[in-house]
């Protein structure tokens, strides 16, 4: 999951209509963007792009048996959640010192993205970790369940970051070709905008710093979270800006 900073909210008090948060928090932390054009919007859980059907999600969900409805317009409650992320994470309790957020946790240093398409906990007995990727049916376990819906919505999720991997692949091998060429640099950002999975295209360059810092510049709410130092190594524990509960634990 890629880590974002929301900042402070566009208005005072709480939206009448939660949707009406859309706009503002795709611009802010759902963004994608080259040569000054926003590309591409996205999932704050998959990292996947979402042409439509992206909606406004409540981190501390508004209905159900741990709802909390007095939250329901609350800017600091929302993010932005795929069709499939919603609906997995659903009315599921959260408890923050049980689970990381991107928007206060340092997520992309929580968890590892492999070739396979797989993701896991980049430490294998952190169980906040595991937790939260089952949250919203990211653990690579799910299409070991009997739960049929979630384990194709799994492998689907698998099978798109596999291609996209293999697509950062070769722009690696574009830029190894010629290090200094700004046309082909800003071409392999173009399609990290694109093709989206942040977190991949972080991996797979992991030893190119100045290419990783263009992908942390070309998310919306990358940069502002503080998570990635002048060279795009991870800052761990998260500086956590904005103060949000519990955040920082990663």
């Amino acid at each position: 999951m890629r880590p974002v900073r929301r900042n402070s909210s566009p208005i005072a008090g709480d939206y009448n209509d939660y949707t009406d948060a859309r706009t503002d928090l795709v611009s802010r932390i759902g963004s994608g963007w080259s040569d000054g054009n926003h590309l591409a919007s996205y999932c704050s859980y998959c990292e996947r792009p979402i042409s439509t059907g992206l909606a406004v999600e409540h981190i501390e969900p508004k209905k159900g048996p741990h709802g909390k409805p007095h939250l329901i317009g609350r800017w600091e409650n929302f993010l932005l959640a795929c069709t499939n992320c919603n609906s997995t994470k659903k009315d599921k309790k959260v408890i923050f010192t049980d689970l990381y957020f991107p928007d206060r946790d340092n997520t992309f240093s929580a968890f590892d993205y492999l070739k396979d398409g797989n993701l896991q906990p980049a430490d294998p007995g952190d169980q906040i970790a595991t937790d939260t990727l089952k949250l919203t049916g990211l653990h690579k376990e799910r299409r070991q369940t009997h739960d049929e819906q979630g384990r194709l919505i799994a492998e689907d999720r698998s099978s798109q970051r596999m291609e996209v991997w293999k697509l950062a692949e070769i722009c690696l091998q574009d830029f190894n070709t010629d290090p200094t060429n700004s046309t082909v640099k800003n071409l392999i950002v173009r399609n990290a905008v694109i093709a989206g999975f942040f977190s991949v295209w972080m991996a797979v360059f992991d030893h190119v710093s100045e290419m990783k810092n263009r992908f942390v510049d070309a998310f919306s709410g990358t940069r502002d979270s503080g998570c990635f130092a002048v060279d795009a190594s991870p800052i761990t524990p998260a500086p956590n800006p904005d103060g949000l509960q519990d955040g920082g634990k990663v």
